[in-house]
């Protein structure tokens, strides 16, 4: 005999007959799909399944043929919204509150269970402030969720419909909130802003072009969130080793336990020339970083390692590979987190420490006050800011940074496998030009290349032809860059040459393609195009560089 097929309507009303998740399960799995996508039977789909079932238990029915009082339809006939998903009173939805255990919030007219999105959002702080209401304040404020990205990810948890009779113009009252970045610090009017709330901001080409060391107050700002506002004398660094064993290092106690060490370092975001990816190739989901959303700083701390050893972790077993530990987790006080492997954090070349100095000054709030991360020759999501706690694990971190972001796949993966795919970790050889001037027929570029993991930078070949005929460009020394165990910076460059047009159209009568691409001591060099390493992350965007320059350029 076939098996009985049911709606998902009726599965709520015989699971409100049981009211149990074993029988929800029993239920669902006859389940008829709806607008061919199955009934989903984990996390918030059974949420929703128990929630209809409560709603039916109390007396609301899903009919939509229920008249007034007087005869007339009801609210409930005029709705033309989705028949197959309950709807809930404002009062109920309140409930389902930050303390709650089972936040719920409302976007529009919809309601979400957001319980297993909470833990995996590195803004669940954020999203709970929201529970039992509306997140629309919050994301008018959080502008950068508004995409379509963010949209699908959060209908994945969508429940249901805000009870008609609570909507005005076919949405509920929204709420009025305080705003978490009012206490943001102020920053130059020089960085290029990108998004306000929460600050990204890229370093300008001429500051890119004169600094070797980039001062604190034009480095690049990447924030996911608010910055936080932390008390150093009130700040503990807890570190908690595989048997759970914790320990905890006040700030006085890092610099007066433990060698200090200077180490200058790049960071790079990746997703760095994004844009170039998205001009070059096609559209990418993410900041459209231009080559500023890098810098370079000189960095004050203690090893990590020697922390870790005074915590009581065997580093020389684990160097050895005699333990279960196979990364170190970082969380950061805004809810961020992410992690490196094992080997990363005990190589004694490796130079990893925690900075609470960056060009001898403290860390400045939006760059980790008053203590990071800093993983040098690795992509900066692994440098943890506003660092509170240190995990050692034989896993990645869960935050979604380490899980589902800062990953990279090929051109052909529209639907990637975020668990198979490797996190992002050292980066890989990339250059940019960030300055030409055309004067007197001569031609002046200048730039910076750099390659992760230490790998210093031997050539940067110029081609003022759209890669036809090559030149090597000159590069410049500082002492300042050396700070450190490896080469773990950038290396600016120069070139000079005599202006020759090269025809591009029928147009460009007087303009040249210029295109720079560098080689790291390993021989590793750029690809020549960015379709060839499309994404849709856009990450890793670090194919030739190309530039059209003209005879009135003048920077």
């Amino acid at each position: 005999m076939q098996a009985p097929r049911y709606t998902a309507t009726r599965v709520i009303r015989l699971a409100a007959q049981q009211r149990s998740r074993v029988q929800v399960r029993r239920f669902a799995k006859f389940a008829t799909p709806i607008k061919s996508r199955p009934l989903r039977l984990s996390g918030p789909s059974i949420a929703f399944v128990l929630a209809g079932a409560s709603v039916l238990a109390a007396g609301v029915s899903f009919c939509s043929s229920l008249r007034a009082d007087d005869g007339s339809l009801s609210h409930r006939d005029r709705d033309l919204r989705d028949p197959t998903l309950p709807r809930f009173r404002l009062s109920d939805i309140r409930k389902h509150h930050g303390k709650s255990g089972s936040p719920w919030v409302t976007r529009g007219d919809k309601v979400y269970n957001i319980t297993d999105w909470v833990a995996a959002h590195p803004g669940g702080e954020v999203i709970l402030e929201a529970a039992g209401g509306s997140i629309d304040p919050y994301w008018d404020i959080f502008t950068i969720h508004k995409t379509a990205h963010i949209y699908e990810i959060l209908e994945q948890y969508r429940i249901g419909f805000v009870h008609s009779d609570d909507l005005v113009d076919g949405k509920p009252v929204v709420q009025e909130i305080e705003d978490p970045f009012q206490h943001d610090p102020l920053r130059s009017s020089r960085l290029r802003t990108i998004t306000a709330k929460p600050c990204n901001a890229e370093t300008s080409t001429d500051d890119l072009s004169n600094n070797s060391i980039t001062p604190n107050e034009l480095f690049y700002v990447r924030n996911h969130m608010w910055v936080p506002k932390i008390e150093e004398q009130k700040f503990t660094l807890e570190v908690e080793l595989l048997d759970g064993t914790t320990t905890q290092y006040t700030m006085q106690d890092l610099r007066d336990k433990f060698k200090p060490i200077k180490v200058s370092a790049t960071l790079q975001c990746a997703g760095n020339r994004r844009n170039d990816m998205t001009m070059h190739a096609q559209q990418t989901n993410g900041l459209q970083w231009k080559v500023g959303a890098i810098s370079t700083a000189v960095w004050e701390g203690v090893r990590l390692s020697d922390v870790l050893i005074d915590a009581g972790f065997p580093v020389q077993q684990a160097m050895q590979g005699h333990t279960e530990a196979n990364h170190i987790q970082f969380s950061g006080s805004e809810a961020y987190g992410a992690s490196i492997p094992i080997e990363s954090a005990l190589n004694p070349y490796g130079d990893v420490m925690l900075a609470h100095t960056m060009n001898g000054e403290p860390l400045p709030r939006d760059h980790g006050f008053p203590l990071r991360a800093i993983v040098p020759g690795h992509v900066a999501a692994r440098s943890v800011k506003w660092l509170k706690r240190i995990t050692v694990s034989d896993e990645e971190s869960h935050a979604q940074w380490q899980r589902r972001d800062y990953k990279s796949f090929g051109p052909n993966e529209t639907h990637p496998d975020w668990d198979k795919a490797s996190s992002i970790q050292e980066m890989p050889i990339t250059s940019a030009i960030t300055n030409a001037k055309v004067e007197d027929q001569k031609m002046l570029l200048e730039g910076y290349a750099y390659s992760g993991g230490g790998r210093k930078i031997v050539r940067v070949d110029v081609s003022t032809d759209n890669g036809d005929t090559w030149d090597q460009a000159a590069l410049l020394d500082d002492e300042m860059l050396s700070l450190g165990r490896k080469s773990w910076t950038w290396t600016r460059w120069r070139y000079k040459s005599t202006f020759n047009v090269a025809r591009l159209d029928k147009q460009d009568t007087a303009c040249s393609m210029v295109v720079v691409k560098a080689t790291d001591e390993a021989y590793n060099s750029q690809p020549e195009s960015h379709k060839s390493i499309y994404n849709a992350r856009g990450n890793l965007a670090n194919a030739w560089h190309r530039l059209k320059v003209c005879s009135d350029c003048n920077g």
